[in-house]
């Protein structure tokens, strides 16, 4: 297993985690605030979803010797940010939680829907990836106009560096941004201080309570969002990536360490869509057989934030996010131009390809439900639509 640690994996470990983390933490606080939890209970949530995702991480590449990303679920937080509090408060949330990590783990053993998943056209899947990464791959492009003096700099170094060797590129896109923060963003007074007394791993037990309106209002709209916009594409992007593991044990396996995250206030552990293309990628390693130690890298790197969850959070958001996502976006380019390519090779499936990637990347969700979920169910539609007018003209 040493014998396929790479130094190119260790920097994507530590960037997908940096990437991970940075860029929708801030979702995760103000959904876990939305639904009733006070500031600590909201800093022990993203302290227990960071540690269970890095363990479930660290456990399932181990195993499997893929690369398996976790991620907690975004659409979630952004789900319970447009709740709001409901009857029995953050108590009645946390046993919500529990009920959608149950569904999760029910979801995986049910065998149809791991098929189902593992049936999803190539052409298609390619085309989801491609639209859920083009929306990141713009932010190079918004840093530089929110900021040239910020943003150019990043951009230059992954540039001038790639020109050269381009696997170093997007380490020296990160180097760049921490010496931007250091020195281009002003840190206000008295925030070190903060810092500093954040530094104790802030663990809230929250005991839960179980009713209808939170199962109606969380539990179920949680768990349609976390199956639709994190697991199925996460298995999507693997696919895509030429990696084939089954889809039920790794989704029974998140909704077990969704179980143990959420007494402590986490809403739900997934497969990760747009970093599971960072580890998968070329950039991790040119061997798709040692690119999991950039998900074990990364996991551990998530257990090391989560406990220093108080003082992370701090820190990290002095930094603007849009020079966040631009580290991101430069990270992403090359998985973009390949999923793209592949999604529009074929002829007999270019449109059905293409109306997956639009609905995609449109960015609109319909029921808490993002696009990517419908753009694959839009273009698999049409697909399905056109080989059915083909085999009728024969």
């Amino acid at each position: 297993m040493l014998k396929d640690f790479s130094i190119q994996a260790l920097f994507m470990g530590i960037l997908t985690t940096f990437v991970g983390f940075a860029s929708s933490f801030a979702v995760v606080l103000h959904g876990l605030q939305s639904v009733g939890a006070t500031d600590a209970q909201a800093a022990s949530g993203l302290m227990a979803l960071s540690i269970a995702l890095g363990l479930c991480a660290i456990l399932l590449s181990s195993v499997t010797r893929l690369p398996i990303s976790i991620a907690w679920s975004t659409p979630g937080g952004a789900l319970l940010a447009s709740t709001g509090v409901v009857e029995g408060g953050f108590n009645a949330a946390v046993g919500a939680f529990l009920i959608c990590a149950v569904l999760i783990v029910i979801a995986g053993l049910f065998k149809p829907l791991g098929r189902a998943v593992a049936a999803i056209p190539a052409p298609l899947a390619n085309a989801m990836l491609a639209g859920v990464l083009i929306g990141l791959c713009f932010a190079p492009v918004r840093a530089i106009s929110f900021n040239p003096l910020l943003g150019l700099p990043i951009a230059l170094a992954w540039i001038v560096v790639g020109a050269f060797k381009r696997l170093w590129a997007v380490p020296a896109a990160l180097a760049a941004f921490v010496l931007v923060v250091a020195f281009g963003v002003d840190i206000p007074d008295g925030a070190l201080g903060s810092i500093e007394q954040a530094l104790r791993p802030p663990v809230e037990f929250v005991m839960p309570v179980f009713n209808l309106p939170a199962f109606i209002s969380i539990a179920l709209p949680l768990f349609i969002v976390t199956m639709a916009s994190q697991n199925i594409p996460g298995i999507a992007v693997l696919k895509v990536s030429g990696y084939t593991p089954k889809p039920g044990p790794l989704f029974s396996v998140t909704g077990l360490f969704s179980i143990v995250s959420a007494p402590f206030g986490g809403h739900a552990v997934n497969l990760a869509a747009i970093t599971a293309a960072m580890c998968a990628g070329q950039d991790a390693h040119p061997d798709p057989a040692r690119r999991y130690w950039a998900v074990l890298v990364s996991g551990i790197s998530y257990v090391i934030l989560g406990l220093l969850a108080g003082a992370v959070t701090t820190f990290v958001a002095l930094a603007p996010p849009v020079l966040i996502q631009a580290v991101a976006g430069l990270a992403l380019v090359g998985a973009f131009s390949s999923s793209a390519m592949s999604a529009f090779q074929a002829q007999d499936s270019r449109e059905a390809a293409a109306i997956t990637f639009l609905v995609t990347a449109s960015g609109v969700s319909f029921g808490g439900i993002s696009g990517a979920f419908w753009g694959l169910l839009a273009g698999g539609l049409m697909l399905a639509l056109s080989r059915i007018v083909q085999a009728a003209k024969k």
